[in-house]
């Protein structure tokens, strides 16, 4: 019988010292004022170019980043390996639309594709979209408005961008997830992603597009996607988060005045996430799962699904993620029971990588019982080995 309630097996990878620092930081993402003024710090320090590795680097850089570079993240790849949690390396680098970085965004992707390809323990490679072009390029061509020679020139070089990321991936047999974004600029990313999965995934799933189910639309999508797929003679990679701009999108869509794309409540949510994992195995026969949840409920949902379509733990067609830092008595149990289980370890220059670790303290802080669950877990190890020693 499954259980999340391990703790020994939760954080089996962590030292005492490690958990120290996760029941430090965990109680101040807790609090909701902190979270504030380090958001406020954070925003005035990346504008003004003050330095801030020297604070962040050795707590909450440490607990959620897997290092600097590619190299730096292989002693947690190693770590995580010896517990049968693999890791995907996400370069994480966000906010700047410069060729410059586009190019090494470009150059950062492609060494990931590779390292993939040579390390088992990185079972897939991943990328954002709105790091290969500009955001109004996006924005336009989703909402279908006209583009100037300029924006429709880049928007070629996004579509080449994209081709060249999957077309590598295909040639090295790595699997490629592509986030989900704002819904301002997800049609035209919708768009690009299954052009090449109808390319590239005539064999098999390489080609992974991301549904974000706190959209109301993405069941419906979803079945879409299946039925051209199903049409076309290609297979399906599907990945799966509740989502990651709900407030953002709210306010747009009433500043806009259009309808607000995101569901009416949680439960809802739950119910579209949960549904869209019952679809995917009731059609693995054409379609490959990335159950990417911190939900309790969510992860033990699938492995009933599989259970009862009589599907192998470690089914290539079917995999549960959670993000570096984060849910380790979800990941490591899952693993112990020899789920395949993939860890997100984003890697980057600590002052680039400043607005994820933003958006992750805002994850803990907004989601109900999040920060307390986490913490609760730390503090019940750390008694465990305290009454053990």
């Amino acid at each position: 019988m499954l259980s999340f309630e391990s703790t020994e097996i939760a954080f089996i990878s962590k030292t005492d010292k490690d958990l120290k620092r996760a029941k430090f930081l965990f109680s101040m993402i807790g609090s909701n004022a902190i979270v504030f003024f380090g958001k406020l710090f954070s925003r005035i320090a990346l504008k003004f170019k003050f330095p801030v590795a020297w604070a962040v680097k050795p707590t909450i850089y440490k607990h959620f980043v897997g290092g600097e570079t590619i190299d730096d993240c292989q002693e947690n790849v190693r770590l995580l390996e010896k517990f049968n949690v693999r890791a995907i390396l996400d370069y994480s680098v966000e906010g700047t639309e410069s060729i410059e970085a586009i190019n090494i965004a470009m150059e950062e992707t492609l060494k990931t594709i590779d390292n993939a390809a040579h390390d088992e323990n990185v079972p897939f490679a991943v990328f954002k979209p709105t790091a290969f072009t500009h955001e109004i390029v996006l924005k336009k061509k989703s909402a279908g408005e006209s583009l100037n020679p300029e924006e429709e020139k880049e928007a070629d070089n996004f579509r080449e961008r994209v081709k060249i990321l999957c077309q590598t991936a295909y040639e090295n047999n790595v699997p490629i997830l592509i986030d989900a974004e704002d819904v301002a600029f997800q049609n035209f990313i919708d768009e690009v992603v299954y052009e090449n999965m109808a390319h590239f995934n005539k064999d098999k799933a390489i080609v992974f597009n991301t549904y974000q189910m706190y959209r109301h639309d993405r069941l419906k999508k979803l079945e879409e996607a299946y039925n051209a797929a199903t049409e076309k003679g290609y297979f399906l990679g599907a990945k799966f988060v509740r989502g990651a701009y709900m407030e953002k999108e709210r306010a747009r869509a009433e500043q806009m005045g259009y309808p607000d794309p995101i569901q009416p409540d949680k439960e809802s949510t739950d119910r579209d996430y949960n549904a869209a994992l019952k679809f995917c195995i009731e059609h693995i026969d054409r379609i490959s799962v990335f159950n990417g949840t911190h939900n309790e409920y969510s992860s033990k949902f699938m492995v009933e699904l599989m259970e009862q379509h009589g599907l192998a733990k470690d089914d290539p067609r079917c995999w549960f993620s959670q993000l570096f830092g984060m849910s380790d008595h979800i990941s490591f149990n899952l693993a112990n029971q020899g789920y395949n289980v993939a860890k997100y370890l984003p890697f980057g220059p600590v002052r680039s990588v400043l607005p994820y670790l933003i958006r992750r303290t805002e994850e803990n802080t907004s989601i109900a019982g999040q920060t307390s669950r986490e913490l609760a877990m730390v503090k019940k190890e750390i008694e465990r080995r305290k009454n053990k020693s």
